[in-house]
C-alpha cells in the first residue's frame, strides 16, 4: 500500500469552513465532527481536487477520514482549540439571539428615564415646547377632569352619606369624603383621565413619527430627539397633574356637598367643618407627590411606547393601546407603595369629626 498523499487548504467566512483539498487515488471523502458523527461526505474529482463547506455549528469538524483506508488526518485551524471554539459558539449565539421585545421595551423606560433627569438637571430643556405641552396638558384637560371628579365625588357621596346618615354620624361625613378624595380619589382619577386623553396622544405622536422616520430626521439636523421631543412632555406632565389633582380636589368636594345638602339633608357648614378637622397639610401634599409620580409614570412609558414602535400604522396602534394600559398599571401600583409609605399605623385623623 503506497503512502497517503494529501493536500488540503482552507478559509473561514461568516457563512462557514471551506475545505479544498487533493487526495490522488481516493473515491470519497467524509469529514467527521470532533463526536464521530457525519459531518459531510464528498467525492473527489477526477483531478484529484475535492472542494466542501461547511457550516459552523456546536460541532465543528475536526478530522478527515479517508473512505477504505484506515488512515485520518488532523487538519490544523484555529477552530481546533477548545477555547477558539467556545468563542465561536458564543459569537454565534450573541449575533442569533434578539431580547425578548418587551425586555427591551422595558429597559428603553429606564433609560429614557434616567436620560430625561439628566438632561434636565443639565438644564438642557426645550422650553417652548416645554410651554406647548404645558398648555396641552393642563388647560385643555380640565373640562374633562374636573366633570369626571364631579360625578365621582357625587356617586362616592350617595354610598357613604346614606349609611352614615342611618347612624348619625353627619358630623363625620365631610370628614371621611375629604380625606378620600384628598389621599386617593383625587389624584388616581386625575391620573386616569390623563393617562387616556394625553398618554394616548403622546404615544401615537411619537410613534407615528418614529415610523415616518421624522426622529432620524431631528438627528440628521443636530437635535437630540430626547431634548426636543421627550423631556418636555415628562415636564409638563409633571408640573400640570399637582395642579390638575387640587382642582379636582375642590370640585369634588363642592358636588359632595351639595349633593348631600339637597338630597339627605346634610348641611353644606357641617361638611365643611368636618373636612377642615379632618384634613391635614401632608394630606393635600401626598397627593400632590402621587400625582408627580403618575405624571411621570404616564409621560415616560407613553414616550418610550412610542419611540419604540415598528411596523407601521398597526404597530402605532398596538403602541398606543399597550401605553396606555401599562401607564394604568403602573398608576395602580405606584398609588398602592406610596400610600403605605405616606400612611403607615391607625389612623386618628376622624377622631375630632365624631
Amino acid at each position: 500500500m503506497s503512502r497517503l498523499s494529501l493536500f488540503y487548504a482552507h478559509t473561514h467566512s461568516q457563512s462557514g469552513l471551506t475545505i479544498s483539498l487533493r487526495a490522488a487515488g481516493l473515491p470519497a471523502v467524509t469529514l467527521k465532527d470532533q463526536s464521530g458523527s457525519l459531518a459531510r461526505r464528498s467525492t473527489i474529482k477526477p483531478s484529484g481536487w475535492m472542494k466542501t463547506k461547511i457550516r459552523y455549528s456546536s460541532q465543528l469538524p475536526r478530522r478527515l477520514k479517508f473512505t477504505g483506508r484506515d488512515e485520518a488526518c488532523k487538519f490544523p485551524s484555529e477552530t481546533t482549540h477548545p477555547i477558539n471554539a467556545l468563542n465561536h459558539e458564543t459569537n454565534t449565539f450573541l449575533s442569533n439571539w434578539s431580547p425578548p421585545r418587551y425586555l427591551w421595551r422595558g429597559l428603553s423606560v429606564l433609560i429614557l428615564a434616567g436620560q430625561v433627569i439628566i438632561r434636565t438637571l443639565k438644564g438642557k430643556v426645550h422650553w417652548r415646547n416645554t410651554l406647548q405641552q404645558l398648555e396641552r396638558v393642563g388647560p385643555r384637560s380640565i373640562g374633562v377632569c374636573l366633570l369626571t371628579s364631579a360625578f365621582v365625588g357625587m356617586a362616592f357621596t350617595i354610598q357613604f352619606v346614606r349609611e352614615f346618615t342611618r347612624l348619625g354620624l353627619n358630623r363625620s361625613v365631610g370628614g371621611v369624603l375629604a380625606l378620600a378624595f384628598s389621599r386617593e380619589l383625587s389624584p388616581v382619577v386625575t391620573s386616569v383621565v390623563v393617562a387616556g386623553r394625553i398618554g394616548s396622544a403622546f404615544a401615537a405622536e411619537l410613534g407615528t413619527m418614529q415610523v415616518s422616520e421624522q426622529t432620524d430626521t431631528l438627528r440628521v439636523l443636530g437635535s437630540d430627539p430626547v431634548d426636543y421631543l421627550v423631556t418636555p412632555r415628562v415636564i409638563a406632565s409633571c408640573v400640570a397633574l399637582p395642579i390638575l389633582t387640587l382642582m379636582c380636589f375642590t370640585v369634588g368636594m363642592a358636588s359632595s356637598a351639595l349633593l348631600a345638602d339637597s338630597v339627605y339633608g346634610v348641611g353644606i357648614n357641617i361638611i365643611l367643618d368636618s373636612a377642615q378637622r379632618a384634613l391635614r397639610s401632608w394630606d393635600l401634599i401626598s397627593a400632590m407627590i402621587k400625582s408627580q409620580v403618575f405624571g411621570a409614570i404616564i409621560s415616560v412609558v407613553s414616550c418610550a411606547w412610542g419611540v419604540t414602535t415598528l411596523g407601521g400604522a398597526k404597530g402605532v396602534g398596538e403602541s398606543t393601546t399597550s401605553a396606555v394600559v401599562l401607564s394604568l398599571v403602573g398608576i395602580f401600583i405606584a398609588d398602592f407603595a406610596l400610600s403605605c409609605c405616606f400612611f403607615q399605623g391607625a389612623g386618628d385623623s376622624l377622631k375630632n369629626c365624631v
